[in-house]
């Protein structure tokens, strides 16, 4: 998905939306990073839709980068040690439908990257279980309201120790940066 500016569009599941804002949102090159909702069947869901993991939803980020600077295959470089690639049930503390992981593509281009992108996790050995993470077609994207958007500079005591509690800065040590 292109604009008049040539910035694209990349969309991804990655747990609780929150805790992926903040590895995006300072790069050079990234324009936005909105908290949001996609891939279900209920249109225009509120956080408390989605939250049930009736809606169908997935919590995802949806980030506006502009590809001159940071290209799609540095956002999949820097998407994938922020999860759990083999959980098929949530991410972390976080359990539920609503948690899983997905990369949405915007066209075919991504999704080839993105195919490939996990091909290589997979043949990597990083993993014993198989890699569950989706790769999907996007879907309408919701922002999420107003008071899940850069929770982590708002709320950043609640995001610190949410963020620590959720075992997933223990996991990225463990099986990212080993």
């Amino acid at each position: 998905m292109y604009n008049d500016k040539g910035y694209e569009k990349a969309t991804f599941a990655g747990g609780c939306f929150w805790c992926m804002v903040k590895p995006f949102d300072e790069m050079e090159g990234i324009i936005s990073v909105i908290s949001g909702y996609t891939g279900g069947h209920v249109e225009n869901p509120s956080y408390e839709d989605v939250k049930t993991g009736e809606s169908g939803h997935y919590e995802a980020v949806q980030i506006t980068f502009d590809p001159e600077l940071f290209s799609y295959q540095k956002l999949l470089d820097l998407y994938w040690p922020q999860i759990d690639p083999t959980d098929a049930h949530g991410q972390f503390h976080d359990r539920g439908p609503q948690y899983r992981t997905a990369i949405f593509y915007h066209n075919q281009s991504q999704k080839n990257a993105a195919e490939q992108s996990k091909q290589q996790i997979s043949d990597s050995g990083r993993f014993q279980q198989p890699i569950v993470t989706k790769i999907l077609p996007a879907a309408t994207f919701y922002p999420a309201e107003a008071y899940h958007q850069q929770f982590y500079k708002k709320q950043a005591k609640a995001y610190e120790e949410d963020r620590a509690k959720s075992g997933r800065d223990d996991f990225i040590h463990t099986y990212w940066k080993a």
